[in-house]
C-alpha cells in the first residue's frame, strides 16, 4: 500500500452519499437502476427471486406471487425497512415497507401503488408505480428520517381496490395517524411531450387540496430544476386506491400520466403495454418530484454521511458520533474498524455507519483499486485505450448529463468537456507523458479511472 500512497497523497476526494439535502437526495434517483427494476418487473429481463432465475411476465389476481416474493426481498436488501407480507384473502398480498421515524414515528405519511395487472408486462400499469416507490424506498431507507414512511404495493387493484381497501380500514380501526397517502398510477407515458402531469385531489377535502398544493410547490421550487407542469385535477377521480383512504377519511392525491388531457397510454389493459413504449426521462423527472414530496414530509435528520478519502483513508466526516465501517463486497463489519479514519488494506468497496443519537446512517460504497482510485459503479463504462496516445475513448451507455475532467498526477484539471454521445473521444495528443486520472461525473456522481499517456 506504500504505492498507494505515494501515488495518491497528491489527491482530495470527498465522496458523499448525496443524502444531506433535499437536493441532493432528488438528484440520487436513478435512471439506469430504474430500467432495470422496470424491465424485470415486467418480464422483459430475468431476474433472480427466491434463489432462482425468473421471468415475471405476468402478475394478474392470483397469478401473481413470483411478483409479491419479488417486492419482499427488494424491501429485505434495505437497511431500516420492517417488511410486512400482508394476506387479505386467499389470495390477495399486499406487500408493505415501514421505515420508522425517528422523532415522530406515530407521524405518518404513506406511498403507495399497486402491483397486479390484467395482462402480461403491463409495464406503464403499473409497473411504472411500483418501479418508483422501490427507487425511492432504496434512498430513503439510508437516510434518517423524522416521521415514518410506509411503502405500501397493492394486490387486486384492477378487481376492486381490494388491497387498499383492506389496509385502509385496518388503518382506521387501529387509529393511524396517516398524515397523508400519495398514490401512483401509471407515471411513465407522455405521448405528446407536454411534460404534463395530473394530480388528482378530493373535491372539498382541504387535506387532499393541500397535499395537492404542497407537490406544486415542490415542482416549482428553483433549485430543483423541475420542467414539467402539474394539472392539479379537482374533482379528482376516484378510480385508483387513494380512493380507499378518501373513504376513510384520510387526506390522498393521485399522481400520474395526464388522463385529463387525454394523454394515457394508448395500451391500456393489454399486454402492449410495455417497456418500449414508455418516455423514461418523463418518467425519472416525475419519480424525482415525487421524491422531493416524500423527503420533505419525511423531514431528513441532520447527520452527516459523507466521507472524505486521501490516498488509502477514508474518514468520517461526521465528528462526535460512532462508527463501523463496513466491507460493501461481503456487507459485513470489519472487525475493530470503529474510529472515524480507516486506512484500507485490501482493495474493495467500502462504507461507513454512521451513529449519533438514535440515528444510523451509512454511507454510499467507496471503490478503492490498486491505486487507491476511488468512485461510483457506472454500468457499461469503459475507458480506452490504456496507455493512449492520441485519442481517449470514454464509452458511457447514460451519457445525459455527463461530463469528464482529466487530472494530472499533481491534482490539476487539465482537460474537461461534456459527454456528447455514448463513445466520446477525448484528444490527449497535446498532453505530456505520464499518469493521469479521468474524472467521469454522471448526475453528481462520479467514477475516477486512472491512465497512462505515452
Amino acid at each position: 500500500m506504500k504505492q498507494i500512497t505515494s501515488i495518491t497523497c497528491f489527491f482530495l476526494f470527498v465522496i458523499s452519499s448525496f443524502g444531506q439535502t433535499i437536493t441532493d437526495i432528488i438528484n440520487e434517483v436513478d435512471l439506469n437502476s430504474m430500467t432495470t427494476t422496470i424491465r424485470e418487473f415486467t418480464g422483459e429481463q430475468t431476474t433472480v427471486v427466491n434463489g432462482n432465475t425468473v421471468t415475471i411476465l405476468n402478475r394478474q389476481q392470483g397469478n401473481n406471487d413470483l411478483a409479491a416474493d419479488y417486492l419482499v426481498e427488494r424491501f429485505q436488501e434495505l437497511n431500516n425497512i420492517a417488511v410486512t407480507d400482508q394476506s387479505f384473502n386467499s389470495n390477495g398480498r399486499n406487500i408493505v415497507g415501514t421505515q420508522l421515524g425517528k422523532t415522530n414515528p406515530n407521524d405518518i405519511y404513506l406511498i403507495c401503488a399497486h402491483y397486479d395487472s390484467v395482462a402480461d408486462y403491463c409495464a406503464d400499469d403499473n409497473a411504472s408505480g411500483v418501479t418508483a416507490i422501490l427507487e425511492i424506498a432504496r434512498i430513503l431507507s439510508e437516510q434518517c428520517l423524522d416521521n415514518t414512511i410506509v411503502y405500501a404495493l397493492w394486490d387486486e387493484e384492477e378487481i376492486g381496490l381490494r388491497g387498499s381497501n383492506f389496509y385502509a380500514n385496518l388503518a382506521q380501526t387501529n387509529g393511524d395517524n396517516i398524515l397523508g397517502v400519495l398514490n401512483i398510477d401509471m407515471m411513465g407515458y407522455d405521448g405528446d411531450d407536454d411534460d404534463d402531469f395530473d394530480i388528482d385531489v378530493r373535491q372539498g377535502d382541504a387535506s387532499s387540496i393541500a397535499m395537492g398544493d404542497d407537490i406544486v410547490d415542490i415542482l416549482n421550487t428553483p433549485a430543483y430544476g423541475f420542467t414539467l407542469n402539474a394539472n392539479v385535477v379537482n374533482p379528482g377521480t376516484s378510480a385508483s386506491d387513494h380512493s380507499s383512504f378518501w373513504n376513510r377519511g384520510f387526506p390522498a392525491v393521485l399522481v400520474g400520466e395526464s388522463w385529463e388531457n387525454n394523454d394515457q397510454t394508448p395500451f391500456y389493459h393489454s399486454s402492449g403495454d410495455r417497456f418500449s413504449t414508455l418516455d423514461m426521462p418523463y418518467f425519472h423527472q416525475l419519480t424525482k418530484v415525487i421524491m422531493g414530496y416524500m423527503v420533505t414530509k419525511g423531514g431528513l435528520v441532520n447527520v452527516n454521511n459523507a466521507v472524505t478519502v486521501v490516498g488509502d483513508t477514508l474518514t468520517a466526516d461526521q465528528v462526535g458520533a460512532s462508527y463501523q465501517w463496513i466491507n460493501c463486497d461481503t456487507n459485513s463489519p470489519i472487525s475493530g474498524q470503529t474510529n472515524q479514519s480507516y486506512t484500507v488494506t485490501v482493495d474493495g468497496n467500502y462504507a461507513v455507519e454512521i451513529t449519533s443519537g438514535n440515528c444510523t446512517e451509512r454511507s454510499s460504497c467507496i471503490n478503492v483499486d490498486a491505486l487507491g482510485v476511488v468512485g461510483f459503479e457506472m454500468d457499461g463504462l469503459k475507458v480506452y485505450p490504456n496507455p493512449v496516445s492520441t485519442t481517449l475513448n470514454i464509452d458511457l451507455t447514460n451519457y445525459e448529463d455527463a461530463r469528464y475532467e482529466i487530472i494530472n498526477i499533481n491534482g490539476e484539471v487539465v482537460s474537461n468537456g461534456e459527454i456528447t454521445s455514448e463513445t466520446y473521444g477525448v484528444n490527449v495528443s497535446n498532453m505530456a507523458q505520464g499518469v493521469y486520472f479521468v474524472k467521469l461525473i454522471v448526475d453528481q456522481r462520479s467514477n475516477i479511472q486512472k491512465f497512462i499517456k505515452n
